[in-house]
């Protein structure tokens, strides 16, 4: 009888962890997506266009919008927006074809400012917890993110919305150390 209440026991609480994850993982994109449009107006599409352009210059439109995971007609407005606003420029893509895009001085602002806000938001979440318990977090998030990561692609999904030179001025991301770039 014990063993299958201890078996019981086990059972609910993963069941208990699957929910309190999921209701933070939620939380957490909320704040951060709220974060980063706040810092420029812009939906989170086109703020993560910014930041994944900002960090990979002269990226094509298809990888984008295979980043992004928009369709191409879809990405290719959100890039004439950012054109628009001069945030973004087009210059003769590699290959002659397509067009290589690049972050403006303007938009490198943009995406200052919603990097900046980001870190704010996520200094506010870990705050409730001691540095002991981040440098363990850090640990098994390092090993979750590398278990999530499919591909190239989903590798730059995942970090669409990150500030990539903190990761690869260390060396250290768990996303790109779990594929080949």
């Amino acid at each position: 009888m014990y063993a299958a209440y201890n078996l019981i026991e086990k059972l609910m609480t993963n069941v208990r962890t699957l929910n309190i994850l999921g209701a933070f993982a939620l939380s957490v994109a909320d704040d951060l997506q709220g974060a980063v449009v706040q810092a420029n107006d812009y939906n989170t599409s086109a703020s993560a266009a910014l930041i994944t352009l900002n960090a990979h210059p002269g990226e094509t439109i298809d990888l984008l919008s295979k980043v992004l995971e928009l369709s191409h007609s879809g990405t290719v407005r959100l890039v004439d927006r950012l054109e628009s606003d001069g945030l973004v420029e087009r210059r003769r893509g590699s290959d002659g074809r397509s067009a290589a895009l690049f972050v403006t001085a303007k938009g490198e602002q943009q995406v200052r400012d919603m990097l900046t806000r980001r870190e704010e938001a996520l200094r506010e979440i870990l705050g409730a917890l001691s540095v002991q318990e981040q440098t363990q977090l850090t640990i098994l998030l390092e090993k979750l993110l590398s278990g999530l990561t499919r591909s190239c692609e989903h590798a730059r999904n995942i970090c669409r919305f990150c500030d990539e030179s903190v990761c690869s001025n260390t060396g250290n991301c768990p996303v790109a150390r779990a594929v080949i770039w």
